[in-house]
């Protein structure tokens, strides 16, 4: 595969900055001019970012210079520039979590992710944008603006975590970080073409916790992921799921194409639930397949595990909570978030409280379902999602808030059993659009699940280059 040589600062991976920094071929400060000078071609196209402030970027940048000078680095990422996702809380800013009915009340303290960052001397470039609640597989927003995606930007750059698929595919510096419940890490990496991994539940603590839910680098390498994990994977007592220190490897994410040898790999080709996999789509998995056979791994057929009711569960759960919570808001407050999601949670409301049970328990179905079908095998190969990306404009691929979650189907049932899952991107549709593979491992093998993933980057077909921002003669389009 020929390595594309990065023309730009903004470019390069976070590793050959901080060597650069090291080498004083260049300093933080000419990182961060390059990298907001790229952001002004690109955000008013993609509307990835919010909190975005120059100066302050630049007032960090400099004190990160002259700690290189120094010859004192905060840590590991000093200098790089970072993207948090709005529902990680950055000290003194709102979280607003994607909804205008949301009090913009400044956080008091940074939450895990971002206290990482900070101790390792990340420049925190901006917040990035999220659906309302993080309950979409989408960037529209009633708090944001619409984001798109840079590969096509009538499309969708997934969600929740929008911005920072988007922002990463874009070339907003090498580090962003987003969160995952049902997928929301692996759908926009996905359909934006970058590399995940939605890390077992604990191992990056997140506050608030919640059941299935993960914090999880977001990037265009898995070189760039695994440094990142470096850094975001310490201990925090905040996160009552936090996985006790751990001294991994991550500098040993690439084992070479070697590592595919021997390896017993399920394929699951059928999600078993929601909606079906569309030919581009399963055509793209099984090309994969097939460079992992070639490469040694040996592949096997997985029969689907999830059911239609394990779906629907899920999801009927999931509504009875926003029910309860935006029915105690005013009126005049519910009234500001999406129709769509207000209807979606509002079909909750005739529930029983045996309903509401049923539906609960499906997640613990879930997790041993998952469990048990991952267990003959080392890894299991998947699409991330059954389509590439949708229209930008639309809620849902199926547009139908009582069929939101049709395409979660092969991403949710990693977040119950709390098992590491990566995307990383196999091939483009006849459109250009990425296409996501899903690689998800056994329970706290995150580490494996990098070393695959790279040694799947080693062997998979050439990528295309980068978009790039539009020429200011396409402004009008917009």
């Amino acid at each position: 595969m020929t390595k594309q040589l990065p023309t730009a600062l903004h470019e390069l991976g976070a590793a050959d900055m901080v060597a650069g920094y090291r080498r004083r071929e260049f300093s933080p400060v000419e990182v961060a001019r390059s990298v907001l000078g790229h952001v002004e071609r690109w955000e008013h196209h993609l509307q990835a970012l919010f909190l975005l402030k120059p100066e302050q970027v630049m007032e960090q940048a400099r004190a990160s210079e002259q700690r290189w000078l120094r010859g004192q680095p905060l840590g590991l990422i000093d200098g790089v520039p970072v993207t948090i996702k709005d529902n990680i809380a950055t000290v003194g800013d709102p979280t607003p979590l994607g909804t205008a009915a949301s009090a913009l009340t400044p956080a008091a303290a940074d939450a895990p992710p971002a206290a990482r960052v900070r101790e390792h001397g990340g420049v925190v470039l901006a917040k990035t944008t999220m659906p309302d609640y993080g309950m979409l597989s989408s960037g529209l927003s009633s708090y944001h603006k619409l984001a798109r995606n840079p590969w096509d930007r009538s499309r969708t750059p997934g969600g929740s975590s929008a911005g920072a698929g988007s922002a990463a595919a874009a070339g907003y510096g090498p580090l962003h970080i987003g969160t995952d419940i049902g997928g929301s890490l692996r759908l926009p990496a996905g359909w934006c073409g970058i590399f995940t991994l939605k890390p077992s539940l604990g191992r990056i603590p997140i506050d608030p916790p919640y059941m299935g839910r993960a914090a999880g680098p977001m990037t265009r390498t898995v070189a760039d992921a695994a440094l990142f994990m470096d850094v975001l994977a310490r201990p925090d007592d905040r996160d009552s799921m936090n996985l006790p220190q751990q001294d991994i490897a991550w500098s040993a994410f690439d084992a070479g194409a070697e590592k595919l040898r021997g390896l017993r790999i399920g394929l699951l080709l059928e999600a078993g639930c929601g909606l079906a996999v569309e030919p581009e789509v399963k055509a793209a998995i099984k090309r994969a397949a097939a460079l992992f056979e070639r490469a040694g791994a040996v592949v096997t057929p997985l029969q689907p595990f999830m059911t239609q009711a394990m779906l629907d569960g899920m999801d009927h759960f999931w509504r009875m909570r926003s029910h309860i919570d935006m029915r105690a808001l005013p009126p005049e407050t519910k009234a500001l978030v999406l129709p769509y999601i207000q209807q979606w949670a509002d079909s909750a409301a005739g529930m029983t409280g045996e309903a509401v049970f049923r539906a609960q328990h499906q997640f613990h179905l879930t997790r041993l379902a998952a469990v048990n079908a991952c267990r003959p095998f080392d890894y299991v190969l998947s699409p991330v999602s059954p389509m590439p990306a949708p229209p930008a404009e639309l809620p849902s691929p199926t547009n139908d808030p009582l069929r939101p979650l049709e395409h979660i189907g092969f991403t949710v049932p990693f977040n119950m059993s709390e098992q590491p899952a990566a995307s990383v991107n196999c091939g483009y549709t006849s459109r250009g659009l990425p296409i996501g593979l899903q690689i998800a491992g056994k329970r706290f093998d995150d580490l494996g699940v990098l070393q695959v993933a790279r040694a799947f980057e080693l062997v998979r077909e050439e990528q295309r280059p980068w978009p790039q921002p539009p020429s200011e003669a396409l402004h009008h389009v917009d």
